[in-house]
């Protein structure tokens, strides 16, 4: 995997644009490198590859997602991202553990908010048993992004969602002052908001939450 791993760097290296990577590195505060190639464009790329290599008709490989998040640059990261998604319906129970790993490195808004809501919602609505074997660990893990995922990854849950245990996590979380925790509060809130608006409207009243959280959440509430 190492091999696909520096070709597609080569197909990406190619369409560098260093004025953009300046900006790109700017608007993600300095925390990456970048080739500079916009969402648009990196996936034309990924697909090129992909269909290219016959990639995706092999069997998920957590070697080539770990070989591409190593490297410096952002787009790696974004591309084994996209690459996870080709394979949400195949993800096992254990494949958990490396979005576990992928969580808590190169950590940021960007990578965390897809993996939560997407492998690891997956994963955990099909595997509800990681709920209490590993999600509980997470919402209350030193780890801001670990603790930022057990209280989004019912994002897309709407009328599946587990509303005590999004409630439970988020009272946890409620006095943190760190500001992805409080938006990420904000951002469940909402979202549950579309499908029980007057559980949220009665949750915010109810609960001491941080400013940023009551604005976000109550986005769509009258």
């Amino acid at each position: 995997m190492k091999d696909l791993a520096e070709t597609l760097e080569d197909m990406l290296r190619a369409r560098g644009n260093k004025a953009h990577a300046e900006q790109m590195s700017r608007y993600m505060k300095g925390h990456f490198q970048f080739f500079g190639i916009k969402t648009p464009e990196r996936r034309e790329i990924e697909k090129e590859f992909f269909q290219k290599y016959g990639i995706l008709k092999e069997p998920f490989n957590e070697e080539f997602v770990l070989a591409l998040w190593e490297k410096p640059q952002r787009e790696f990261q974004m591309a084994a991202i996209d690459y996870i998604e080709k394979y949400l319906k195949k993800l096992g129970k254990e494949d958990i553990y490396l979005m576990e790993k992928l969580i808590t490195s190169k950590s940021w808004w960007d990578s965390v908010d897809t993996l939560a809501q997407k492998p690891v919602g997956t994963i955990v609505f099909k595997h509800r048993e990681l709920i209490p074997e590993l999600v509980e660990r997470w919402a209350v893990s030193e780890n801001m992004w670990l603790r930022r995922t057990a209280i989004i990854f019912q994002l897309k849950y709407k009328s599946e969602t587990d509303e005590a245990l999004l409630y439970r996590y988020i009272t946890l979380n409620a006095g943190s002052k760190e500001f992805f925790i409080q938006k990420g509060i904000g951002w469940a809130l909402r979202e549950y908001s579309k499908t029980c608006p007057e559980c949220v409207k009665a949750f915010i009243q109810r609960h001491s939450l941080a400013p940023l959280s009551v604005r976000e959440g109550s986005k769509y509430l009258t």
